[in-house]
């Protein structure tokens, strides 16, 4: 008789809408090296789905690339695409982007895995009635996320939240159709080129945040805490 490795037999596998605690959560997934997705939110297990391109796959290189761009400038700024977040005991996602400066909020463990909360997390949604505008919204509010960008694809909808007040408010485009980060000077967004896929004007706007005297000062701000 052929035994079962002894993983197999002492782990179960992962499913969605498990309840676990982080630690199960994370013993299962390690023990499961083909699943490629899968979130703890409130102690409830999501695992990803097949992914289209155009309603998730070229939306979310898009940001990759709004974001990978602004970090070439940023000293210390670190980008992170799909990385795991252990924000707290019962929600360990994996959000499509992120952006923070380590050791400000959250920091980079020796396991290297992300412990705490990015200040900037950004989410590719199907539409309002996804997990993100839900459950993943109120614990990245709890744990102090400073911004939270979701695009709802289907919907043809950016959401970009503000932390004030231990609650999220929505960001408004000004006059030209700019959103502009506050944590995070000179991370400007054209959101209707966005949308419209336009990304060399994407970029073109947040060229400018670059080239912004905000930008400039938060660079230097960097450089000095680094000495």
């Amino acid at each position: 008789m052929v035994k079962a490795p002894e993983s197999r037999l002492l782990i179960p596998p992962l499913e969605n809408g498990d309840r676990l605690s982080r630690f199960e959560f994370e013993r299962r997934y390690e023990a499961m090296p083909h699943l490629k997705k899968a979130e703890l939110v409130e102690g409830v297990v999501y695992m990803a789905s097949p992914l289209r391109i155009k309603s998730h796959g070229e939306p979310h290189g898009f940001l990759a690339t709004w974001l990978g761009t602004y970090q070439a400038f940023t000293p210390r700024v670190v980008v992170g695409i799909e990385p795991t977040v252990r924000l707290d005991l019962e929600n360990e996602p994996q959000p499509d982007a992120v952006l923070l400066v380590p050791g400000r909020q959250a920091t980079i463990g020796a396991d290297d895995y992300i412990e705490g909360a990015p200040e900037l997390v950004v989410e590719v949604a199907a539409s309002s009635a996804a997990i993100d505008l839900h459950d993943k919204k109120r614990a990245y509010r709890r744990n102090q996320v400073q911004e939270y960008l979701v695009w709802r694809t289907l919907d043809c909808q950016l959401d970009w939240f503000m932390l004030k007040a231990d609650d999220y408010v929505a960001q408004q485009s000004d006059e030209q159709g700019i959103v502009r980060s506050q944590i995070f000077p000179g991370l400007w967004l054209a959101v209707s080129a966005l949308l419209a896929g336009e990304m060399a004007t994407v970029l073109s706007v947040l060229q400018q945040g670059l080239n912004s005297p905000e930008h400039q000062a938060f660079v230097q701000q960097l450089s000095q805490e680094q000495e």
